[in-house]
Order: structure tokens, then sequence, then C-alpha cells
């Protein structure tokens, strides 16, 4: 027995974001949104796909920001300069990171604050 896969990572949200989170994680970083199971649709907030895996977002109500703590998406590095240049045109800052040899990758936040990676593989 034991672990076999990642399913998915929740990140929390404020009360309200389900625009944001379709525009920034949807429009901007490409992720397809997915339906709910019925039972949790009145929870509100929004899933996407990630490859076989998933993100959820979780209404906090004392919601705080995770500044450290954060998932990172790996994406084809053909592509990576081209995401930093439209997350940057629409206001989003992207910050370098150089200290993972072989590795090509940007932190930013979500619309929250919460802290995102994006990194491609050497």
């Amino acid at each position: 027995m034991g672990v076999v896969a990642l399913d998915h990572v929740q990140l929390a949200a404020p009360r309200g974001c389900e625009d944001r989170a379709r525009w920034f994680f949807g429009d901007l970083l490409g992720l397809a949104e997915i339906e709910k199971p019925e039972p949790l649709r009145e929870r509100g907030v929004v899933w996407f796909a990630v490859g076989r895996q998933q993100l959820h977002f979780g209404v906090s109500e004392h919601f705080v920001p995770a500044v450290k703590a954060h998932p990172a998406f790996r994406i084809d590095a053909g592509e990576l300069d081209a995401l930093a240049e439209r997350l940057s045109a629409a206001g989003i800052e992207v910050q370098w990171d150089d200290s993972l040899a072989g590795t090509r990758r940007f932190y930013m936040e979500d619309p929250w604050g919460n802290r995102v990676e994006l990194m491609t593989s050497s």
C-alpha cells in the first residue's frame, strides 16, 4: 500500500474569487476548468485540470495568502518566455530564479497573493 499519485492541490482564496481565478488560471495560464461534483457545487469556487491532476480553490473566511508554500507547474521549455511576457503584459510581476541548475523558472503571485511557480526542465 502507500501513496500512488498526487490527485489535486487546493489553494485558499477569498470569497468571490471565481471570476479572477478563471481569468488568471484559465485565460492567462491556459488551464481547463472542470466541473465540480454536484455535492460540492454549492460551496462555490472553481477547479482546473493540470494534466492528470487537479487544482482546486477553497474559500477561506480569514484568507491569508501562501507566500512560501506554492504549486509549481511544469510547462514546455519553448513556451516559458512567451508565457512570462503574456503575464507581464497583464500586469503580473514575474520574478525569475536561476538558483536551480538545469531548470528555468519564475515565480509570480495569483490575484490574491498566493505564490505560484512556472518551470521547465533542461
